[in-house]
This record gives structure tokens, C-alpha cells and sequence, in this order.
């Protein structure tokens, strides 16, 4: 059975508060996730083949209002004027990154363009055998894209799972279960780590609404968002294991460091329409954008 978790940014909430996991939903078997349930760029999250799902879409208006109403949100909610913006360099490769402070995190507000090139990849499903040179990409193999949106990485190159830069996050990959030291740096400059769901939780009581986090242009529909945080997540789309590019324009999907199963993690999903951040569970071998936060 394939499967898939849409949960409500009202479940991110719960755990800032003291629950752990549990407090999402009821969770999978540990199966592998099929990265064909990657929605398009034009459509909602869908239930396919005896999924599990819920949208975001059709219950985001009542869950970000009790989100809002929530002691939990109200003690964590952080004015937009109360933002820094900053900057800082990879020193691997010289670029630079805007960054923005949101109450006690400090976050990149652009996706992670480093190129993790050295690890090829290979993956085999339904007796067919996937290969690429690397473990990131850009958007349909275009550099124009890595400029634009940053690269997409498996979940292994995000846990930098060859031990290059830590061994926090080391082994950790498809078909292997981990228990990473925390923080995990993966893949993030020196300084900086792969955030957990834990801060994710944070984040999304921080601001309550993922319009407020989505960029001010370059989304689907009346997707576009009001950037009040300075945050600007945009539209980077996903990678499928078989090398197909899907979603950009309507979405954005982020690694945390949190894993569900030897063959899915955790990622938080930002889409042009709905007013929640939802949590996925999906295969280790999909390609997908990076956050980092400073340590």
C-alpha cells in the first residue's frame, strides 16, 4: 500500500507544547512511500490507493484559526516587526544567503544551493534501476532553477549521510534506520544544522499562517503570499525518484532531520493554496529543498 500524511500545521502546535510525535497522527506502517504521489503543480494534495490523507487545503481555514486561538500559539506567536534580517556565507563555495531571525531561531530565507556532487545515486523499484551521478539537483536539470529556487536533495545528502562535514548524520539513508545526534549539521554550512520537526513546530507557532511565510510572487493561482516574515519560501517543486520534476509553482517541500521509517522521513509542506504548513511522510529517495537553521 502506498501512503502518504498530510497533517495540519494545528498538529505542529501540539508538540511545542511538550508532545512528542504521537500528538501528529496516527502514523504509517513504515512502508515505503512512492514518490508518484507527488501532487502537481496545478493540483491539491490527493489519497491515492488506500492512502491515508488529510488536505490541507480543505481544512486549513479551521485549523490555522484554532491554531491562533491556541495557549500554545499565543505564547510562541512573534510580531513581524519583531524579524531581523541578516545574511551569511557558506564558506565551502563562497555563496551567500540571506538569513531572517523569528523569536529565538535563526533561519536561511533562501533554499540551500550547495552542490552535494559527490555521491552518486542509484535506486531500484518495481525491478527497474534509477541512477544519477549526484544526490542534488537542480529543477529539470536546469541551472537557471538552482539560482532561482536552490537544488533538491535526497534525504540522504541532506543528512550528509557519508560523513563529509559530521558524522552527526552519518549512514543515515534509504532502507537504513538511524539515530542521528542532534542537531544534525548534514549538509548546512558550519554553524548551522538540518532542522528537526521539533523546530519546525516552532516555526509554524511563530507565525500561524504559511502564507505569511510564502514568497510575495511566483506562486500558482492567488497562491502568492505576504512574505511577513521575510521568510520567502517559494515554489521549488520536488524531485521523484525516477528523475521526473514535479510541482514547481505550486509547492515546496523541506527536510527535517526527523525519521519516520528505514524507508521515509518527515518533510514540512508549503503549498499555493491553504493557509497551513502540513507535515509529510515520504520516501528517502525523493529530491527536495533545504532549510538551515543556525545552531
Amino acid at each position: 500500500m502506498r501512503w502518504r500524511i498530510f497533517a495540519l500545521v494545528a498538529f505542529l502546535c501540539l508538540a511545542a507544547c511538550g508532545d512528542d510525535d504521537s500528538d501528529f497522527t496516527t502514523r504509517p506502517d513504515g512502508k515505503e512511500s512512492s514518490s508518484s504521489d507527488v501532487s502537481s503543480s496545478s493540483d491539491s494534495p490527493q489519497s491515492s490507493d488506500g492512502e491515508t490523507s488529510v488536505s490541507s487545503s480543505s481544512s486549513a481555514k479551521s485549523s490555522s484559526s484554532s491554531v491562533a486561538s491556541s495557549s500554545c500559539s499565543s505564547g510562541g506567536y512573534v510580531e513581524p516587526s519583531a524579524v531581523v534580517v541578516g545574511s551569511m556565507t557558506d564558506e565551502r563555495d563562497g555563496q551567500t544567503y540571506k538569513t531572517v531571525t523569528i523569536g529565538t531561531q535563526t533561519w536561511m530565507a533562501e533554499n540551500l544551493n550547495y552542490a552535494y556532487t559527490d555521491v552518486p545515486y542509484e535506486y531500484e523499484k518495481a525491478k527497474e534501476v534509477f541512477t544519477s551521478d549526484s544526490t542534488s539537483w537542480c529543477y529539470n536539470d536546469s541551472a537557471e532553477y538552482c539560482a532561482k529556487y536552490g537544488r533538491l536533495y535526497t534525504w540522504a545528502a541532506a543528512m550528509d549521510s557519508v560523513g563529509e562535514w559530521s558524522a552527526n548524520g552519518k549512514d543515515c539513508g534509504f532502507g537504513k534506520s538511524c539515530s542521528p545526534t542532534y542537531p544534525v549539521r548534514g549538509i548546512c554550512p558550519k554553524g548551522w544544522h538540518l532542522p528537526d520537526l521539533t523546530e519546525w513546530r516552532t516555526l509554524a507557532t511563530a507565525v500561524e499562517r504559511a502564507e505569511r511565510l510564502r514568497s510575495t510572487s511566483g506562486w500558482d493561482g492567488s497562491g502568492n503570499g505576504t512574505d511577513s516574515y521575510s521568510f520567502s519560501a517559494l515554489p521549488a517543486g520536488d524531485r521523484e525518484y525516477n528523475g521526473n520534476y514535479v510541482g514547481e509553482g505550486g509547492r515546496v517541500d523541506f527536510w527535517s532531520s526527523t525519521e519516520n521509517s528505514t524507508y521515509s522521513t518527515y518533510q514540512i509542506n508549503v503549498s499555493y493554496i491553504g493557509t497551513a504548513m502540513s507535515m509529510v511522510t515520504y520516501s528517502k529517495y525523493g529530491g527536495f529543498s533545504v532549510r538551515c537553521l543556525k545552531d
